[in-house]
């Protein structure tokens, strides 16, 4: 187990109790992140974004690196970083561009491009509430938000900068990113790709999807949903059986079991799953299956519907991904890895009639005999995980954050790098 993991695991344990206070709070409780604020509470950094109604104070607190505190600063840092497309190869992709708040912190597409419309071959996941993942990317191979940070960056079909050497020495060009990072980090060399990931990684632990109507409905406001989607909350902890994967409880609100299931959608893209894993078990007995070659392979035709098995090369991860969350789901389709669902209903069908029948499909993936009026009560239930900022921020009715320093119109202007988006 990680260290990120075994902290993770033992906040589970923590927040048991912590959590469940919190969360049956009643509605319009004054909280005390209720609003962005230093911090007078825990004293283990110095910023706390608002948090929404649904997410433990103390649970996104605890999970917090002690090596990468919040402060006002470095998130702003990482949100100027975060939307500046002069960190790909040629000024044309921003971490934004895939994760953009308009779709709920994804793109809107099937699967992400790049650099120069070059396309991958995964379907780009939200990074709301990414903070409290075990590992991040569809197949978990990065075991902190830091390190997923770094990866697009290089990788040819996404912001194809030649390496991080590379991306470094381009901030370094920009005369206000370097007084910034020596203001936020200090030291006599404070741009460094390990502080370009902090500042990422710390904007997007700002980043949370809570206050739902759901969440007003389960902390007592019995009005706060329909009648059928209290029957779809009903299916979704019983005959539906969603809640075996998309796990809910107080102390664990993302809707995910956090682990990895073959659910049958690469069988659909993929029939030579068997020549692609001893490729990969070659490649691994012959010392070339590198962190680099790993990233590339996962964005791949192919090698992609392999899954989790990239990255332990364990048969029973063959064609396995993560659980996604559902908070927000109205708002990312299209849907799975691949994004080749395009719609709530057509992910309803899909596991009504038992997945995609292949020698690694996951156990509890059966046939459910959902009924029409069943399955439309449960797409009624999963429109109401909808938080009502990021509602508001994909209508383009809120703008992110207070925390908008116009650092990033400044450096552009200033910048001797040309930003030719």
């Amino acid at each position: 187990m990680t260290t990120y993991a075994l902290r993770r695991a033992t906040c589970w344990v923590f927040m048991g109790g912590v959590a469940l206070i919190f969360f049956f709070a009643p509605a319009g409780e004054d909280r005390r992140a209720s609003v962005g604020l230093p911090l007078a509470w825990g004293q283990a950094h110095q910023y706390v974004p608002p948090l929404p109604r649904g997410i433990p104070a103390d649970l996104w607190e605890a999970m917090i690196p002690k090596d990468n505190p919040l402060t006002e600063a470095k998130v702003a840092l990482g949100k100027d970083l975060y939307f500046d497309p002069r960190l790909s190869v040629d000024n044309t992709v921003s971490c934004a561009t895939c994760h953009d708040p308009k779709f709920a912190f994804t793109d809107g597409k099937p699967v992400s491009e790049g650099v120069q419309g070059k396309k991958g071959a995964r379907n780009a996941p939200t990074i709301l509430n990414a903070m409290f993942n075990v590992e991040q990317f569809w197949d978990g191979r990065a075991p902190s938000l830091e390190e997923q940070a770094k990866q697009p960056l290089i990788n040819p079909v996404e912001m194809a900068m030649p390496s991080h050497e590379a991306v470094v020495a381009k901030i370094k060009q920009i005369p206000d990113y370097v007084r910034r990072f020596q203001q936020v980090f200090g030291g006599r060399d404070p741009v460094t790709i390990d502080n370009i990931a902090r500042a990422i990684a710390a904007f997007e632990r700002t980043q949370l999807s809570g206050d739902s109507p759901f969440d007003r409905f389960i902390a007592g406001d019995k009005t706060a949903i329909s009648e059928a989607a209290q029957r779809g909350w009903a299916l979704f902890q019983g005959k539906a059986r969603c809640i075996t994967c998309h796990e809910f409880n107080a102390s664990s609100p993302f809707f995910t079991d956090f682990k990895y299931h073959n659910i049958g959608i690469g069988m659909k893209a993929t029939k030579n799953f068997e020549t692609l894993a001893r490729q990969i078990q070659s490649m691994a007995q012959a010392g070339t299956l590198t962190q680099a070659a790993i990233d590339k392979l996962a964005l791949s035709e192919g090698f992609s519907e392999l899954g989790r098995f990239l990255v332990t090369r364990q048969p029973k991860d063959l064609g396995a991904f993560k659980t996604s969350t559902l908070r927000d789901i109205e708002l990312t389709a299209p849907y799975m890895h691949d994004g080749s669902l395009k719609t709530l209903r057509e992910v309803i069908e899909f596991y009504n009639k038992g997945g995609e029948p292949n020698p690694n499909l996951d156990g509890g993936i059966i046939p459910l005999n959902l009924t029409e009026q069943e399955m439309s009560d449960l797409e009624e239930f999963l429109k109401t995980l909808t938080s009502d900022r990021v509602r508001r921020l994909a209508r383009g009715e809120e703008k992110l954050s207070s925390l908008v320093t116009g650092h990033s119109a400044l450096s552009a202007r200033q910048s001797p790098v040309t930003n030719n988006r």
